[in-house]
């Protein structure tokens, strides 16, 4: 049974009032996912049923621990004869738009086998539309154009975009061209997720019908970072039955470059009249200090909900501004103090926290540290997805799902090495073209195979074998995926294509140690048939955007992090460099007029 007595009385209002419309303004460092996990255990006392229960999260890393509290917080259920009992759904945006169109994307003109294209796959596609239709005169950022065509998908028909009218204009012919490649190769991208689901209830009233009659009662955390297609979704499951719990706080709203919209939260009560306002303004993490200071930072932006932090954690020390001649030394005294606090406070350096508004203003912050010999970690380094051996393997899986994904394909036909050269695949891709198929089924077909010479075709059928055979087993119905994926790589001796790309012998180890961590996890949905399981993985690795932070933990290391990348993170020694005009607030907000954001970026 939900215990409600530990929170404060504000906390447990909100956890307590399970009925209608609730805005829980939920201010910095309030306690909100306590109070959410609460509310979700107290409905399941009250008699609402789990499997009823939907919360949508913004990241995955935020929905498993909500996950884990809620698990503790509910009695361990009773086991079934038919299957486990349901459970709260509690995921992200774009995971939920994955199980609806899991199981309804037919009806769009896909497959269900359809891949999630990530951010290099996405502009593999713009490079090769762009490539088509500009002449070599014609200058174009294919990222620009990528985040573009993003920013239009997420503002609906209708929704203002701040680009020039060339850009908008290239943009969206690059969009009918990128939409109809990817959907030949039965593929979607993260905004087709929620775009293709909008379009699914529209089309298709009666799926909308079956998601409503499921999710009785919804709750939304972080609101005022939705877009304008999250809010469309949020709007469509609980515009019948009104039960819908959005938590945020319009002061922390710093996502308006990515599509995020703050007037979701502001507007709140045109959508849904007689909404129930509950404030969260006693704060857990700071003191009132540095409270008021950011409360008086704030109180200067026109158009927000108002509210006053407070602490109970008394004065705390003063807030410490300090001047430099330049950012050398800036830099220099700023890791004077934490080695000063390591060698004469003994404080870790994995309690002190670096924060900067742009990614340049790292470079005379890592030159001190290294200097100093001050360990670190830059937050937002390398991806472990973005290494070439979890490209390389996750490509040679979508392909293995899906032959048609025409760019996971392409990316692994000559690795290792098979008598496919770059202008074999390149013949293939205009013959795809030329018949309006995928590269899969143009290597396929007789006529196409029979315009190369023999030992080319040969490389082309023994690839289609190699596939083909590899996939034959995902058919059944039991297959351990992790020694599945072990022999395939064996069998390709992948091992030997890393060591001959690699001068070190021990980097290529290294690389082959990540695939087998990887390899690891495959088998964690054990219960599902093979081909919906390794589908699952792929989902869930393609849409968990942060896994890879957790798996690098930085041990005893100072953390130097962008003040976007540090929301909701907490540190006992933090120094915010570069507050001067230009960087924060940043240039790009006087031309852009988005100072208010910068604002609350500050706060």
């Amino acid at each position: 049974m939900a215990d409600l007595s530990g929170l404060n009385p504000q906390q447990r209002e909100a956890a307590a009032t399970l009925e209608g419309p609730v805005l829980i303004l939920a201010g910095a460092g309030t306690g909100k996912t306590r109070t959410l996990t609460h509310r979700v255990a107290h409905m399941v006392d009250r008699g609402i049923a789990p499997g009823n229960i939907l919360a949508v999260t913004f990241t995955n890393k935020a929905a498993r621990e909500m996950q884990q509290r809620v698990a503790k917080l509910l009695p361990k259920p009773r086991a079934r004869d038919d299957g486990p009992p349901p459970k709260p759904t509690i995921c992200t945006f774009h995971s939920l738009c994955v199980r609806i169109l899991r199981r309804h994307i037919e009806k769009l003109g896909y497959k269900r086998n359809f891949v999630i294209y990530n951010e290099s796959e996405q502009l593999g596609v713009v490079k090769k539309i762009l490539a088509a239709i500009t002449g070599k005169d014609v200058k174009a950022d294919p990222r620009e154009l990528h985040a573009l065509l993003s920013r239009i998908k997420n503002a609906g028909p209708g929704g203002r975009i701040f680009a020039n009218e060339d850009s908008l204009a290239m943009a969206e012919t690059l969009r009918r061209r990128y939409d109809t490649a990817l959907k030949a190769c039965n593929a979607v991208d993260f905004d087709d997720l929620l775009v293709l689901t909008l379009r699914l209830f529209e089309e298709h009233p009666e799926a909308l019908e079956q998601c409503r009659a499921r999710y009785l009662y919804v709750m939304v955390d972080e609101y005022q970072d939705t877009n304008t297609a999250q809010f469309e979704l949020m709007r469509a499951l609980a515009a019948e039955h009104r039960n819908v719990c959005v938590v945020g706080d319009d002061d922390q709203s710093i996502y308006g470059w990515r599509g995020a919209d703050v007037s979701n939260l502001l507007n709140l009560e045109d959508h849904f009249p007689g909404v129930k306002v509950i404030k969260l303004e006693q704060n857990y993490r700071s003191t009132n200090t540095i409270l008021e200071a950011a409360n008086a930072v704030i109180r200067h932006n026109p158009r927000r909900r108002p509210k006053q932090l407070w602490s109970a954690n008394g004065r705390g020390e003063l807030i410490r501004l300090q001047a430099f001649a330049d950012e050398e030394e800036e830099a220099r005294t700023v890791v004077d103090e934490i080695e000063f606090n390591r060698m004469a406070r003994r404080i870790p350096w994995r309690e002190h926290a670096i924060l900067f508004r742009t990614n340049i203003q790292a470079r005379p912050l890592e030159t001190a540290l290294r200097a100093a010999g001050v360990r670190y970690h830059l937050i937002g380094g390398q991806s472990f997805f973005d290494r070439r051996e979890i490209r390389d393997f996750l490509a040679y899986l979508k392909t293995l799902i899906n032959p048609n994904d025409d760019a996971s394909l392409l990316r692994i036909a000559n690795i290792p090495a098979r008598g496919l050269s770059d202008v074999t695949m390149e013949r293939l891709l205009a013959a795809s073209q030329l018949h309006k198929c995928s590269v899969w089924s143009a290597m396929n077909k007789d006529l196409v195979r029979a315009d190369f010479q023999p030992r080319t075709r040969r490389s082309i059928e023994d690839f289609i074998t190699l596939i083909e055979s590899t996939r034959a087993p995902l058919k059944g119905e039991r297959l351990a995926l992790s020694r599945w994926a072990e022999e395939f790589l064996a069998a390709i001796d992948y091992a030997a294509e890393l060591r001959k790309g690699e001068k070190d012998p021990e980097a290529a180890e290294n690389r082959m140690r990540n695939l087998k961590d990887l390899i690891a996890t495959m088998d964690d949905l054990d219960t599902l048939p093979p081909a919906e399981r390794l589908t699952r993985f792929l989902d869930d690795l393609t849409l968990d955007a942060e896994r890879e932070n957790e798996k690098e933990e930085a041990g005893d290391a100072v953390t130097l992090i962008t003040t976007h990348s540090c929301k909701g993170l907490e540190f006992p020694h933090v120094y915010l460099v570069g507050c001067e005009e230009g960087l924060l607030p940043h240039t790009r907000s006087m031309e852009e007029d988005t100072l208010d954001e910068e604002r609350r970026l500050f706060y």
